[in-house]
C-alpha cells in the first residue's frame, strides 16, 4: 500500500516504515537491522516511542475487537463470504457488530 520510492518528507520517515514493516514481519534480523537504523537515524528514544505506538494501537485495536465493535450497514455488504471463511461470526462479540443492523 505505500510505494517506498516516494519520499514521504519527514526525517527518518524511511525508517520508521522499515521499523514498523519489521515489527509485524517474521523475522528478527530485520527487526534487529530496522531498530537499529531507527536509532541512527532519529536517536536510541525515536525506537522506544515507535514500539510504545505499536503496541498502545495493538492493544487499543484488541480491545475493540474484544468488545465487539457495532459496525455499519455498508461496511457489512458483500463480505459475508470473507467472515465466512475467517469464522468471524464464530467470536462471542460477532453479536455486538450485528445488533445495530
Amino acid at each position: 500500500m505505500i510505494d517506498r520510492e516516494i519520499d514521504i518528507g519527514f526525517p527518518g520517515g524511511a525508517e520508521l516504515l522499515a521499523f514498523s514493516d519489521a515489527l509485524l514481519g517474521p523475522k528478527k534480523s530485520e527487526l534487529d537491522e530496522a531498530r537499529l537504523a531507527l536509532s541512527k537515524s532519529l536517536g536510541p528514544a525515536s525506537v522506544s516511542a515507535a514500539s510504545i505506538i505499536a503496541a498502545t494501537f495493538t492493544k487499543n485495536d484488541r480491545i475493540a475487537n474484544g468488545t465487539g465493535i457495532p459496525a455499519e450497514p455498508r461496511m457489512m455488504e458483500g463480505n459475508d463470504d470473507i467472515r465466512e471463511l475467517l469464522g468471524i461470526k464464530k467470536y462471542k462479540s460477532a453479536t455486538n457488530t450485528y445488533r445495530h443492523m
